[in-house]
């Protein structure tokens, strides 16, 4: 089951959730070439969010006209 994300205006699957201390060294420092590293492994993820907690691999949802027949 896919979970959904709200973001401003803007609505993401989340593919995959990590904690951001997973992308830190022992003094503290974060290392962002890692958080894009795994965004660019992770299939169809396009986007990162973070949250207090995590970084979030999310693919955006593109708007929808629905079209009623």
């Amino acid at each position: 089951m896919k979970h959904f994300y709200k973001h401003g205006d803007n609505y993401y699957f989340i593919h995959r959730d990590i904690r951001i201390s997973h992308f830190t060294d022992n003094n503290g420092v974060l290392n962002m070439d890692n958080v894009k590293l795994w965004r660019d492994y992770l299939l169809n993820v396009d986007h990162v969010l973070k949250t207090d907690s995590h970084f979030l691999f999310v693919e955006t949802i593109q708007e929808v006209e629905v079209i009623e027949e």
